[in-house]
């Protein structure tokens, strides 16, 4: 909270170096410290502060003319706002255009939901995760939060002036007891507060409930009721008791926040069932003690170099997550070297925003500048500002280019095929060897574990199954395989690769984001897609290449553990053959990271011990790097092909027409 523009208003240096500390948090969760898993929380401190301020100017208004300037609060925040925003966007934007153009296409609508702060409902729209995306973040993920302030700031201000015209007509005092406008905005914050715990499920993806609007209105509105019953207006000095009371409050809530900080990751079920509630009391806390004229509390948090990078927060924040992204090679871990230079880069920039960007805007430098610009006088301009004009219309030129599409993204047209649920029957079984096999042989990796190897010299079209008919039950990780935008070649695709190995009919099930547990928005899990098949009659084999979205599902917080999973899954069956295809990734950090796919594998060599009819395809030890994509977990179209052929081969291995198999592990 820079010092105001104009007078009378209270400056309190202690809610910059607040400021400050949420901003380091978050800083210190996306350059992936430690240290710091609930850095995240500082965007939920942001939004009692921004609630308090907002609030609090809006009733000193009230209370001193009797009316509330929306027109005049309006043209103010969009002074403060909106120029360092569209800088921000317009750079990246450029940077992307020449140097990245693989995310321009995802950029295009993020930086018209960001112009108008509707980046959080775009992203929940399009079923983008905070949390567990596959792929490398976006740059302009972060800005869902300063949506959610501005939306904030376009509806609260309408709110609080219906319910002060109502207060007056009957007959409330206009200048002073505000104090009751609390007990509603409570309310509103408690029917937030309900709407998080009801919307969220352990074990999904919470991007819905950590980014609604509806969802985490309640920080803002908590914040908005101090400002009703503790308005910062207040000059007076409480007496030694009140005061140091409201400093204990203080130093309690900045202990919650960083414990809080260090010890609520991204993923506990606790953020979402109390834990952001009580982090906004907590805030509240601070606020309230930082209030107080003379309390110990503001005094610490008003330390110069706090206070100074609490100024520039809002540069800060707009800046440190495009530099974090946009210098960090995919699916890397964060090094100190290049988190320092992260770091020192963000200040920079947040600085010079400040200094030639926000500060000289904030004081009507738009105006004087519109008044100096006629072209009569541009032969008076000195150099400086001539190459300034010449860099600003460079960037705009280049980022301009790029929104209009005039720099297509590279290979948009082969990382991406619909996401849909597919059931399809094979036509009859044509002659062996008539599939395509094309592909070298992989090396296989050990495993320790009792294996259906494939014979040696295998000619193509003598490998085939007993298994008549297949259901194949997949997430994401099989659309790819049956897909027209990944293989154009009919013969490539996982229809195709059944029939050449014998196999008459088979029924698809591929639905992106499926899980065996589960159960997505118009969608059906695993389970309940076997148990329906199985009571329509079907008999047959199955084949589950599944687990990748079960193995994240169990690290953001279910209930259900992997090995339940399976035999969920493999209770539905009952005792039917299958074949289940294990996982793979390349990502090292986050729910489906690698580290976590071996977990499931390993629950599957056990499982498979267990089941007479289970065999599993060892897929991870087959799967080439340069048959993923740039997420880490999906396939590119070679990938796909391949994966579709050697599935088809492993179920011949596993359920051979002739003989039986031995061993769990088939490769």
């Amino acid at each position: 909270m820079p010092e105001p523009v104009r007078s009378g208003q209270r400056y309190l240096p202690g809610l910059d170096g607040l400021r400050a500390l949420a901003v380091l948090a978050v800083i210190a969760y996306h350059v992936q410290f430690g240290w710091a898993p609930g850095g995240l929380l500082g965007v939920g401190v942001f939004f009692t502060l921004s609630g308090y301020l907002i609030t609090d100017l809006l009733l000193g208004q009230w209370a001193a003319t009797g009316r509330l300037q929306l027109g005049d609060f309006w043209l103010r925040r969009a002074r403060r706002l909106l120029p360092a925003l569209f800088v921000m966007l317009a750079i990246v934007t450029a940077w992307v255009t020449l140097l990245d153009r693989a995310q321009l296409a995802l950029l295009r609508g993020a930086v018209g939901a960001a112009a108008v702060y509707v980046s959080n409902w775009y992203l929940i729209a399009a079923h983008s995760s905070y949390f567990a995306r596959f792929g490398p973040p976006e740059p302009l993920d972060h800005l869902w939060s300063l949506a959610v302030e501005e939306q904030f700031y376009l509806i609260w201000p309408w709110l609080l002036l219906l319910v002060l015209i109502a207060a007056l007509a009957v007959r409330r005092k206009r200048a002073g007891g505000l104090s009751w406008l609390a007990v509603p905005t409570l309310l509103l914050a408690a029917a937030s507060a309900l709407a998080m715990v009801r919307f969220y499920h352990q074990g999904v993806d919470p991007t819905r409930v950590y980014e609604g609007t509806d969802t985490r209105a309640f920080g803002l509105l908590i914040g908005a009721a101090l400002a009703m019953v503790w308005p910062s207006r207040s000059r007076t000095r409480p007496a030694m008791a009140p005061r140091l009371l409201l400093d204990g409050a203080g130093i309690a809530g900045l202990a919650v926040i960083v414990v809080m900080v260090w010890r609520v990751g991204q993923y506990s079920p606790f953020s979402y069932r109390g834990g952001l509630e009580l982090l906004t009391v907590a805030t509240a806390a601070v606020v309230a003690a930082v209030a107080v004229p003379g309390g110990l509390v503001g005094r610490a948090l008003g330390w110069r170099p706090l206070r100074w990078i609490g100024v520039r927060s809002y540069g800060i924040y707009l800046w440190h997550y495009p530099i974090i992204v946009l210098t960090s090679p995919p699916n890397s871990l964060e090094t100190l070297p290049r988190v320092a230079g992260q770091v020192a880069a963000t200040i920079v920039v947040a600085a010079l925003s400040w200094r030639f960007v926000e500060e000289p805007i904030r004081h009507g430098a738009l105006g004087r500048l519109a008044g100096r610009a006629r072209p009569a006088q541009w032969h008076a301009r000195p150099a400086r500002s001539l190459a300034a004009v010449v860099g600003v219309s460079g960037v705009l030129v280049v980022a301009g280019a790029g929104l209009a599409g005039f720099f297509p993204a590279p290979g948009a047209g082969n990382e991406a095929a619909g996401s849909q649920s597919v059931g399809s029957q094979l036509p009859p079984a044509r002659a062996a060897g008539q599939g395509s096999r094309q592909g070298g042989k992989p090396v296989p990796a050990g495993s320790g574990s009792p294996a259906v190897s494939p014979a040696a010299n295998t000619a193509p079209g003598s490998l085939r199954t007993s298994c008549r008919k297949v259901v194949h039950i997949g997430d994401s990780t099989s659309e790819g395989m049956i897909s027209k935008a990944y293989l154009p070649r009919r013969s490539l695709r996982l229809q195709a690769q059944y029939r050449d190995v014998g196999v008459r009919t088979a029924i698809a099930e591929i639905s992106g984001a499926r899980s065996i547990v589960e159960t997505l928005p118009h969608q059906t899990n695993a389970a309940q897609v076997a148990q329906s098949l199985v009571s329509r009659g079907y008999r047959g084999c199955w084949v589950m290449a599944l687990g990748t979205n079960d193995t994240a599902d169990v690290v953001v917080g279910s209930g259900v553990s992997r090995m339940a999973r399976i035999e969920r899954m493999m209770a539905q069956v009952h005792g039917q053959p299958v074949m289940w295809v294990n996982v793979k990734s390349l990502l090292v950090n986050g729910p489906y990271a690698e580290p976590q796919m071996k977990l499931w594998d390993s629950a599957l060599l056990q499982a498979c011990h267990r089941y007479p009819n289970l065999r599993v395809f060892d897929w991870a030890s087959l799967a080439r790097r340069s048959w993923f994509i740039s997420d880490r977990v999906h396939y590119t179209s070679a990938g796909y092909a391949a994966r579709g052929r050697l599935i088809a081969q492993a179920l011949a291995r596993a359920f051979p027409a002739h003989g039986h198999s031995s061993g769990c592990v088939v490769r």
